[in-house]
């Protein structure tokens, strides 16, 4: 996909895990809401990936890490084909397998994650089992920001940086806000990207909601050589909704119908303006 395309999916993406969490009454909205954009960028551009073929060998590997923001996801596997687009509407229904954090019993997803800090170690293994391999796929983990503060993502850190492992991709989706509020207030991370840089990775801080960024950055990995990439994606938490983005509470909060019926407005909006200039694609 181009990147106004990109833009544009991102925007029905977005449409429809509001949708599903509205009719599930859980989720975790703000968080999903600013990660669209880098799985979207992940999932229809960067990625080596085939529904079709979900555990293919030499398929690139993806772990989110931030579990919890799992809508996104959920609303791209459905979307790409890994499952079907009505099983969304099961989202944490009694049975489903579209529970609130990944599970790995749905194609798509390698790893079940929840618990924060897990998911760069096992990253990390993966990637120096593709080295070891002479495989050529490229693992990629998305970890939040309020997540740093586990002592576990710094040892995985260090471990990636030892090894030279230059197929694997470290995100940050840092829209600087956690469930308790201000990430600098909860545990200070600043300056996120030097401690990430003093720990041996290649360092590149983004706009994460800017999909010619996120490209970008995504493509420019393969001319690293000897050292992992750590992509500081900076953006807003709640994206795309005017009264969500920034907003703490919107952490997990369930749109009522007066704020779902206003968001998918803003968003059909921002739809409609790509579909009109022909960006559609």
């Amino acid at each position: 996909m181009e990147i106004s395309a990109l833009q544009a999916k991102a925007t029905q993406i977005r449409m429809d895990l509001l949708q599903m969490i509205a009719q599930a009454q859980t989720g975790h909205t703000g968080g999903s809401l600013s990660n669209t954009d880098i799985l979207t960028a992940l999932y229809y551009r960067v990625m080596n990936i085939d529904p079709a073929k979900p555990k293919a060998a030499d398929r690139d590997r993806f772990i989110l890490s931030k579990g919890h923001s799992v809508e996104s996801l959920w609303s791209i596997l459905a979307d790409r084909g890994f499952f079907p687009k009505e099983e969304l509407a099961t989202f944490s229904k009694f049975g489903t397998k579209l529970i609130g954090h990944p599970n790995n019993k749905v194609p798509g997803i390698e790893m079940n994650t929840g618990a924060l800090g897990h998911g760069l170690a096992v990253a990390v293994g993966m990637a120096l089992a593709a080295k070891k391999d002479g495989a050529a796929y490229r693992t990629y983990c998305l970890m939040g920001d309020g997540e740093q503060a586990e002592g576990s993502v710094w040892e995985a850190a260090m471990a990636g940086s030892h090894y030279k492992l230059d197929n694997l991709i470290g995100i940050i989706d840092r829209n600087r806000l956690q469930i308790s509020g201000s990430t600098e207030d909860v545990m200070g991370l600043d300056p996120l990207e030097d401690k990430w840089a003093a720990f041996g990775w290649h360092v590149v801080s983004i706009d994460g909601n800017d999909m010619q960024a996120l490209i970008e950055a995504f493509e420019a990995v393969p001319a690293i050589n000897g050292k992992p990439t750590l992509v500081m994606a900076n953006t807003v938490k709640g994206k795309g909704v005017s009264f969500a983005e920034n907003v703490p509470h919107w952490h997990h909060h369930v749109p009522n119908q007066v704020e779902l019926e206003k968001a998918l407005a803003e968003l059909a909006a921002t739809f409609d303006n790509y579909e009109q200039k022909g960006q559609v694609g």
